[in-house]
This record gives structure tokens, sequence and C-alpha cells, in this order.
């Protein structure tokens, strides 16, 4: 009776054991799950640079105005990409 009892609660454990080892995200995962984060973070600032940069050369004298401002855009659009996509998917 006992021997049945611990056999019962050893393929159980087995089950579980399993099913958790099934739902594990592996290395390439996490690894393309943090690449995607890069991405979404990095264009918006990259755009928001070029994008400025090319305004400022527009006019006369030197001036970083826009260059600057559209970097600080540019970094709230890549929190808020980064944001949603962290809650959508993780």
């Amino acid at each position: 009776m006992n021997n049945k009892r611990w056999q019962q609660d050893v393929d159980r454990d087995s089950k579980r054991f399993k099913e958790a080892e099934r739902g594990r995200r592996s290395i390439l995962v996490h690894t393309i799950f943090l690449g995607s984060l890069s991405v979404l973070f990095l264009v918006p600032l990259l755009v928001g640079a070029y994008l400025g940069s090319w305004i400022d050369s527009q006019g006369e004298g030197y001036t970083v105005r826009w260059t600057v401002n559209l970097i600080i855009l540019g970094i709230a659009v890549g929190v808020f990409n980064v944001y949603f996509f962290i809650r959508k998917y993780w």
C-alpha cells in the first residue's frame, strides 16, 4: 500500500516537472526579447537625432535646438514602446 502511494507521488511529480520544463523559456528566447527591446528603444532615438540634425542644418547659424528636443522625444517614444511591448508579450 505504501509503495503504491509512493509510486503515484513520483508519477505526479514527474508530470509536473515535465510541464514546467516545457513552459520554460530558453536563452535564445531571452536574447531575442532583449534585442527587440533595444531596437524598439533605439530606432525612435536615432530617428529623432537624425531628423533634428537635418532640421537644424536647414537654418542659418549653428543651433541644436531641434536635435535636442527630438532626441528627448525619441527617448520618450522609445520608453513607451518598450513599456507596451513588455506588457503585451511578457
